[in-house]
């Protein structure tokens, strides 16, 4: 116990050493946020995005497992600071169970000109009946391809459209023409490998990620991802940012997130394309990383925070963020002709993929805490015994879900979409 109250004791000290606890009333909108962090990110945050908001806002950073106890630090000492969070929708949750942050619902209700996507608006409810964060900016993963692997497309392929199956010809096709394994997927250890299976091929094969983790539709999903994967480059468990190999030429089709394929977009526009991630039996799985603006309990400039989540939904604001730091909108908004023909490859992509018929959203994982690297882990290593060693895929799921139940039931986390809400831990069908 003595150490928890030092500890405690220790960080409210360095929040008022790092923030002026206990200093005179600012005028200025703290604003706490764990994106934009890198240092030419955030200088484009304060000196072109909130130039022009009236009254000001200071923005300071801060790294996303720090986020819950920075903020429980301000409001256990009384000493409450930072007036708006900016945060990913996993980060901004277990804020909620603390009761660290002010329903919005008066604020949304004057936003309905921006058109914010609605799954997006849904999911900033966090669970509850009330608007706890209003959508700033996202950012997704999508495909990338070399113009010279358009030839070798599927006979009636639409690339806007594609299946895994026609992913797949895709690949053999190239494979039995060049002799050369040209897809690529970012397996290395540096990768977001996990969210593509998260967020895209659980969702599109079985319609879940949790719930339907070791069902039938997941056995046959592995068995076809297996084949695919025989026309995959095989330095691909190396691969972390898919845009070097794409600009290298040892890959010609490539998934990852937006920012891991720019360099190689606005470097080389006319030599490459965009796509959104191909379609399932159950849809094209796809997940948006959404961040939200929140205010936090008790915050001294809760009105003045308000105004600052109008001017940032604002859609010319919305357009000159994703100009300046490639995050893209959440409203509705008229792309400009200047923008960055690399960004504008990407924006029309995910337009593409978010406004699809058969768009199936995944969120990001939330409500598991500390233990969010222990769960994307069994992912990996379900892949790693089914593809890559050959393991017979039903016999693998049963391994692996004993693993996936104990985090789930030891951090209580209950589903998230695509699976559907449950009371208490998410059940494992």
């Amino acid at each position: 116990m003595r150490r928890i109250s030092a500890l405690k004791a220790g960080a409210l000290a360095a929040l008022g050493l790092v923030l002026g606890l206990g200093a005179p009333a600012r005028a200025e909108v703290v604003f706490l946020s764990t994106q934009l962090r890198p240092i030419e990110s955030a200088q484009k945050m304060r000196s072109e995005i909130l130039k022009e908001f009236p009254g000001g806002a200071e923005f300071v950073t801060e790294q996303p497992p720090q986020l819950g106890v920075h903020i429980r630090a301000e409001q256990e000492g009384g000493k409450h600071v930072s007036s708006l969070i900016g945060a990913l929708h996993g980060e901004l949750q277990p804020l909620v169970g603390t009761g660290s942050l002010l329903p919005l619902d008066d604020l949304v209700a004057t936003l309905g000109d921006r058109q914010i996507n609605p799954g997006m608006l849904e999911a900033g409810k966090l669970g509850t009946k009330n608007q706890m964060f209003i959508p700033w900016m996202q950012a997704t993963y999508i495909m990338a391809a070399n113009k010279q692997a358009l030839p070798f497309l599927p006979e009636g392929a639409d690339i806007n459209a594609l299946t895994y199956d026609q992913l797949a010809q895709w690949g053999a096709n190239i494979q039995a023409k060049t002799g050369k394994r040209m897809l690529g997927f970012p397996a290395g250890p540096t990768g977001l490998m996990h969210r593509f299976f998260e967020g895209y091929l659980y969702p599109s094969y079985t319609g879940g990620v949790v719930t339907t983790f070791r069902s039938p539709e997941a056995v046959a999903m592995w068995t076809k991802f297996r084949e695919l994967w025989k026309t995959v480059n095989p330095n691909s468990t190396n691969y972390g940012f898919m845009q070097e190999p794409l600009l290298s030429g040892d890959v010609w089709i490539a998934f990852d997130h937006v920012a891991r394929l720019i360099d190689a977009l606005s470097r080389k526009p006319d030599e490459f394309v965009a796509f959104p991630a191909p379609s399932g039996p159950k849809g094209l799985g796809y997940m948006p990383v959404v961040a939200g603006l929140a205010i936090a309990k008790g915050a001294p400039q809760a009105e003045e925070a308000k105004k600052l989540i109008a001017y940032l939904t604002r859609p010319d604001v919305q357009v000159k963020t994703a100009k300046a730091v490639a995050f893209f909108p959440v409203a509705k908004v008229d792309l400009p002709a200047d923008l960055d023909p690399g960004l504008k490859l990407e924006l029309d992509a995910v337009q593409k993929m978010t406004s699809a018929k058969n768009a199936l959203v995944s969120l990001l994982p939330v409500g598991l805490d500390q233990r969010g690297g222990e769960f994307d882990k069994v992912y990996v290593d379900t892949f790693q015994r089914i593809v890559l060693r050959g393991e017979d895929p039903k016999a693998a799921l049963d391994r692996q879900v004993e693993a996936l139940r104990r985090i789930i039931t030891e951090t209580k986390a209950p589903c998230w979409l695509p699976d559907k809400p449950s009371e208490g831990p998410c059940p494992i069908n």
